[in-house]
């Protein structure tokens, strides 16, 4: 008997056709939003730890891609971007979760070598930001400040400490530069919930081992992404792991 996916709740993002209509003709017809059941278009991009991926040669393989935030303002990164993304490299260091699923794992990011390499640097001081929201000086909190800390003891349970000099980095990270694919795809915006950034809208898919999209998410709500259980049940059920 067939099994269904969980049932996931999200707000859908509504693309228009004028993020197809700033891309040249042939970007347009190659790289379009994708539904479940469609083919995932093809395409090649640099991965920041050297070489390149391109999706076609990944045929074969489950392929969980994940398009994270990136900035939420022009200064400052998505907190809740490094926290997942640390969330999988433990689950994997732990569980091999690849292994164990005929799976790759990819992340695309919508900037060049500089920024991606930006990001990197940037990431420990990302999770310790989390920790200290989530254990401030209590005394001198005011309303705000203690609903902050309730917020982000619920959102970000798990403490997670990173060196500079060990930022994790057992997933291709895809340097997607001149945004031909973010853009193509339908998830690049300059303007989200407010924030005016360059910035993707937080974006999962769940490809098949013929190509083809099983599972989507994207949403304009920074904290309905799906929570990591949630995900390796989906990537379970598509590889037939399961229990």
């Amino acid at each position: 008997m067939r099994r269904s996916f969980p049932i996931l709740t999200v707000t859908i993002l509504v693309l228009t056709a004028a993020t197809l209509l700033c891309m040249p003709a042939a970007e347009a017809q190659d790289l379009r939003p994708v539904t479940v059941g469609s083919p995932m278009p093809d395409f090649t991009l640099p991965a920041y730890q050297g070489g390149e991926v391109t999706i076609s040669q990944l045929r074969g393989k489950n392929v969980l891609m994940i398009f994270p935030r990136g900035r939420s303002r022009a200064d400052a990164w998505c907190h809740i971007c490094n926290y997942q993304h640390m969330e999988l490299v433990d689950y994997e260091a732990t569980n091999s979760l690849r292994r164990q699923n005929n799976l790759e794992i990819i992340f695309v990011l919508p900037y060049g070598q500089a920024e991606v390499q930006e990001w990197m640097e940037a990431y420990p001081q990302q999770l310790q930001d989390l920790e200290d929201w989530k254990n401030p000086d209590q005394a001198t909190l005011d309303d705000a400040g203690r609903n902050r800390m309730q917020f982000a003891r619920r959102a970000f349970p798990r403490t997670f400490t990173v060196t500079p000099d060990r930022v994790p980095g057992p997933f291709p990270i895809l340097i997607d530069g001149d945004r031909t694919v973010s853009s193509g795809l339908g998830f690049f915006t300059n303007e989200w919930g407010g924030s005016q950034a360059e910035q993707n809208v937080p974006t999962v898919l769940l490809i098949d081992a013929a190509g083809t999209v099983q599972f989507k998410y994207i949403s304009q709500n920074t904290v309905d992404r799906p929570p990591l259980e949630y995900l390796v049940q989906v990537i379970q059920i598509l590889a037939g792991t399961g229990e």
